[in-house]
């Protein structure tokens, strides 16, 4: 029982052998975190720190964790989402790389808690939050840990959107970055990485012929234009709803179909949430939905679609699929939910590709560094990932893809800085 609880609560111990592999196959295409982690290797700058990372585990994650050990933190893990962990990978980091890791796929809302407090038990220095399950929960049920907590980094829109609520009604109590804006996150993350692995996922769940489909995108935020980019790539119909004036005109200057949400659930084939919000899809929808339509969610929480009032109007459910239950209306319309409303691309599949997490996890690794360096006392707010930071991860990553770029001369520098020279 004390080994158990010194590796943390995963699923199956045994499968660490498979994770070690999968994390090895990750890794070789994460180059910049690579060298981050030679370079923390070598000068050990997170000595002694203690971090709490509430993260999708994943093969990705688990090279940002490496990163992090390396560093010399002292790190204990959590899932961000009860599906979202891979369970061979929750072994590999408990009981191959001695990190701590509380997380099972599929773990109950009882349980993702639990597992929550059992992270935060370890009174951390640095949190790593991915949604702000991790923040949220210290500034409520836990406040007996915060008065260690020095500062913490976010991963996600959502979660950023919590943070920066929660700072403007004063109730933050530390500084965090907020990695998720970066550019070299959400640019590439959100919309590289999303728009390729939620159509995996759907793919995976449903093995779905995406050519001709008509397919409506719900939101056209950096991961809502990677999803709509991907779907049209693969020859659907892409209709984009939105409630931001500017990024309706946006997608519809990019040559896709804007309509209001109502109008496109009485029509789209496959519909995707992509908000950060509340009810995106709700029981209006749903009466006007088309037989067959297959509802899939990529934001970070399952309230995007309005399940109760899905369960409400339907007479049965039965799951067809793994990730894919069938709810039959009173008409005898048929409506697919995928992966419990939960983020479908780490559900069905396995999140993002390692090359995009690259950047965003070399976000992570160097806003701790920057957090706990020392230079500038931060307050309680979110703060964005240093420029200089984020222009040093677009170089590395460059660097290795083989890609040179231009520099400046001094006289470009001078007349881009200046004012005085004119026509």
């Amino acid at each position: 029982m004390q080994d158990q609880a010194r590796r943390g609560d995963v699923k199956d111990i045994s499968l660490a052998d498979a994770g070690v592999r999968l994390i090895d196959w990750a890794g070789r295409e994460m180059s910049v975190l690579r060298l981050i982690r030679e370079r923390f290797a070598k000068e050990r700058p997170l000595e002694g720190l203690r971090l709490a990372a509430c993260l999708h585990v994943t093969t990705e994650t688990a090279n940002l964790a490496l990163t992090l050990k390396d560093g010399g933190a002292d790190l204990v893990v959590c899932a961000s989402n009860p599906l979202s962990t891979q369970d061979e990978v929750a072994a590999a980091l408990a009981s191959v790389y001695d990190i701590p890791t509380f997380a099972i796929k599929g773990e109950d809302n009882e349980t993702y808690y639990q597992h929550i407090n059992s992270v935060l038990d370890t009174k951390p220095q640095v949190t790593l939050d991915d949604g702000a399950d991790l923040v949220a929960t210290l500034h409520t049920d836990r406040r007996d840990a915060l008065d260690s907590v020095l500062g913490g980094t976010e991963e996600t829109t959502t979660g950023v959107i919590r943070l920066r609520a929660m700072a403007q009604e004063g109730l933050l109590t530390y500084p965090i970055v907020a990695v998720n804006e970066a550019d070299t996150k959400h640019m590439f993350d959100n919309r590289y990485g999303t728009g390729q692995s939620t159509l995996d996922g759907i793919t995976r769940a449903t093995n779905v012929l995406w050519a001709g489909r008509k397919v409506a995108v719900c939101g056209y935020g950096w991961c809502g234009r990677g999803i709509a980019q991907r779907a049209r790539g693969m020859g659907s119909h892409v209709i984009v709803t939105e409630v931001d004036p500017v990024r309706a005109l946006e997608a519809v200057m990019d040559g896709f179909t804007v309509m209001p949400s109502m109008e496109a659930a009485s029509q789209a084939q496959v519909y995707i949430t992509v908000t950060g919000g509340l009810k995106a899809l709700g029981r209006e929808h749903f009466e006007v939905m088309p037989d067959g339509i297959i509802l899939g969610n990529s934001g970070h929480f399952n309230v995007e679609i309005d399940i109760p009032a899905l369960e409400d109007l339907s007479v049965g459910s039965r799951e067809l699929r793994p990730y894919v239950q069938e709810f039959t209306m009173r008409d005898g319309r048929r409506i697919y939910l995928l992966g419990d409303g939960r983020l479908i691309n780490l559900a069905a599949a396995e999140g993002h590709p390692s090359s995009v997490m690259d950047m965003s996890f070399a976000n992570q690794a160097l806003s701790v560094e920057y957090l706990i360096g020392g230079k500038q006392k931060l307050e309680p707010g979110v703060y964005a990932v240093p420029r200089d930071l984020d222009m040093q991860i677009g170089s590395l990553k460059l660097t290795s893809m083989g890609i040179a770029i231009d520099t400046l001369s001094d006289e470009q520098s001078r007349y881009l800085a200046g004012w005085q020279e004119g026509t």
